[in-house]
Parts: C-alpha cells; sequence; structure tokens
C-alpha cells in the first residue's frame, strides 16, 4: 500500500471520530433541560457546562484530529447528568412498572 491510501484510511477514521464526536456534542445540549431540576446535584450540572467548555476549547489531551478526548468527556457528562436525573425521581409506586401502569 502506498502513502495516498494511508491518508485516505486516516481522513476516513479522523471523519468519523468527527461524526461521533458532534452527535456526542448533540446528545449533551438535548440533556441541557435536566439542568434546571432542583434535585440534581451541582456537580452533575457543572461536569455539563465542563464538558461543553472542553470540547470547543483548543487545549486537548490528545490533539485534535483525534477526537477520542472530547468524546470520552463528553459519554461522561452525559452519563452523570443522567444517572443524577435518575437518582432525583425515583417512582412513585416502587414495584410498579411505569409501562404497564394505566
Amino acid at each position: 500500500m502506498d502513502g495516498t491510501v494511508w491518508v485516505i484510511v486516516g481522513a476516513v477514521v479522523m471523519a468519523g471520530l468527527a461524526v461521533v464526536a458532534a452527535v456526542m456534542f448533540v446528545r449533551v445540549l438535548r440533556a441541557r433541560r435536566l439542568l434546571v431540576d432542583a434535585g440534581i446535584p451541582l456537580h452533575d450540572k457543572a461536569l455539563f457546562w465542563a464538558a461543553l467548555v472542553y470540547t470547543v476549547s483548543p487545549v486537548d489531551l490528545i490533539p485534535d484530529p483525534v477526537y477520542l478526548d472530547d468524546i470520552g468527556i463528553l459519554m461522561l457528562a452525559l452519563r452523570s447528568l443522567h444517572a443524577a436525573a435518575a437518582a432525583a425521581r425515583p417512582s412513585k409506586d416502587p414495584g410498579v412498572d411505569v409501562r404497564t401502569r394505566v
């Protein structure tokens, strides 16, 4: 394989990582409505904003053509925010499945 093939493979991989990072960024932005929920701790809300700032900042742990660190930070923010929201809103009737309730 010559150098042109490696350049094309590298470009495809970087484009794929950029798409995944963009999708994660949009998912974090959609989760921002959870920030107004009073039951979510402040550190989870701060993690949300820190993930957004880190994603758009020019300073990265791994250079920007590789978006693995940005994706990881966004995934951590999403998981933390959704876990805090789930813990803040326990079901009203324990033992009753919400999907089967009429």
